[in-house]
């Protein structure tokens, strides 16, 4: 653990380097020809921090020394750094990441053997600003954003372990750590592209999904990346006056708005939307809110994922039972809305829907 004197001065040691990862493959190019070293150097030194992934520019071995020595006086490879990891006894894993500034976050493996699937859950952010009714990391508020070498480092990091315990690495990505990624724009879009380059982690965007409360120009402007991505909303009810009782992002962010979004996002990429739905009790799972859900997703190709929602000490709420889960499911299919009831995964180490937040998580 960082103690106060140490990571004072680790952080005033590396407040005087950059860190070489913020520059895009132009900006290394630039850098070198500053150097007087010749413009394919860059790549050499490209491949070497995102695609080998090293921590040292002494692990570089087909750079020359003097250009190492040159990049270690101006610049830094920090990386993510595995603090804690927790077992669920459904095989979902926990880990508590420290970031170099000493903020920690959260990311998620949810293992499916059957299917073969092994998914990340990434976050985004430190904390959240949304401050949404049901979820713990909104009682952090935002804390900062995150870079996205941090969130490419949380794949790696659950990828290495997934080799380590399954054979094989990652099948899937999906946005939905601690944090908006739509308010976290650019360096989300960054990472995206680092996670789809053939030259780094070459993963097919139909494998990747990116999930939002719904902040509807971000959506369209997503879509207008041309990344073939999938799409999830957190909609929780389809009812405005209802879902900004639970989520304040609604009052500025309306239904009509972020279905028009929606449209526009799947007209321009056809690529999966799907609607995340936390069943809570006695507030937005009777039939009339189904009813009222079928009629929102009518006309979209949309995939309805009803969520059990897991108690959260910090919050009144409490989880559907589970025959109002499958009556619910069924007005939707009778509606000829797809839907699936996704059952709760890692809820013995709070690493289920709604519960990412970390004791402690500030620097210190």
């Amino acid at each position: 653990m960082w103690t106060t004197c140490t990571l004072w001065d680790y952080l005033c040691k590396m407040s005087e380097l950059q860190d070489i990862r913020d520059l895009s493959y132009t900006e290394l190019e630039d850098v070198l020809l500053h150097m007087s070293h010749p413009k394919y150097r860059a790549r050499q030194v490209y491949e070497w921090i995102w695609k080998k992934d090293v921590t040292d520019f002494d692990q570089m071995g087909n750079v020359p020394k003097v250009i190492r020595e040159e990049l270690k006086k101006r610049y830094q490879i920090p990386h993510v750094e595995v603090e804690k990891v927790q077992t669920s006894s459904d095989g979902t894993v926990k880990f508590g990441l420290r970031l170099y500034d000493g903020q920690m976050i959260e990311a998620v493996l949810i293992p499916v053997e059957r299917d073969d699937r092994y998914t990340v859950c990434v976050s985004s952010q430190v904390g959240c600003s949304l401050s949404c009714k049901f979820c713990a990391t909104g009682t952090m508020g935002r804390i900062r954003n995150l870079k996205a070498q941090e969130i490419l480092d949380q794949y790696r990091i659950v990828d290495r372990h997934c080799e380590d315990v399954y054979g094989r690495g990652l099948t899937n990505v999906v946005y939905m750590g601690m944090g908006e990624p739509l308010l976290n724009y650019g360096p989300v879009v960054r990472s995206l592209r680092l996670l789809t380059d053939p030259g780094v982690q070459g993963i097919s965007p139909r494998r990747i999904t990116v999930s939002t409360a719904g902040v509807a120009k971000m959506i369209m402007r997503l879509a207008d990346e041309g990344l073939k991505i999938n799409l999830a909303l957190s909609l929780h009810a389809a009812d405005d006056a209802k879902r900004s009782e639970i989520m304040a992002i609604n009052d500025s962010n309306g239904l009509d708005e972020l279905r028009d979004a929606l449209y526009y996002f799947y007209r321009e990429l056809r690529t999966k939307i799907s609607f995340e739905y936390i069943a809570l009790r006695d507030f937005n799972d009777s039939d009339e809110d189904a009813e009222r859900l079928a009629i929102y997703a009518r006309g979209l190709p949309v995939m309805v994922n009803i969520i059990e929602y897991n108690t959260v000490d910090l919050f009144h709420w409490k989880g559907s039972e589970e025959d109002r889960l499958d009556k619910f499911a069924k007005i939707l299919t009778n509606e000829d809305v797809l839907v699936t009831i996704r059952r709760s995964r890692g809820k013995d180490i709070d690493a289920a829907c709604g519960q990412l937040a970390l004791d402690g998580h500030g620097a210190g």
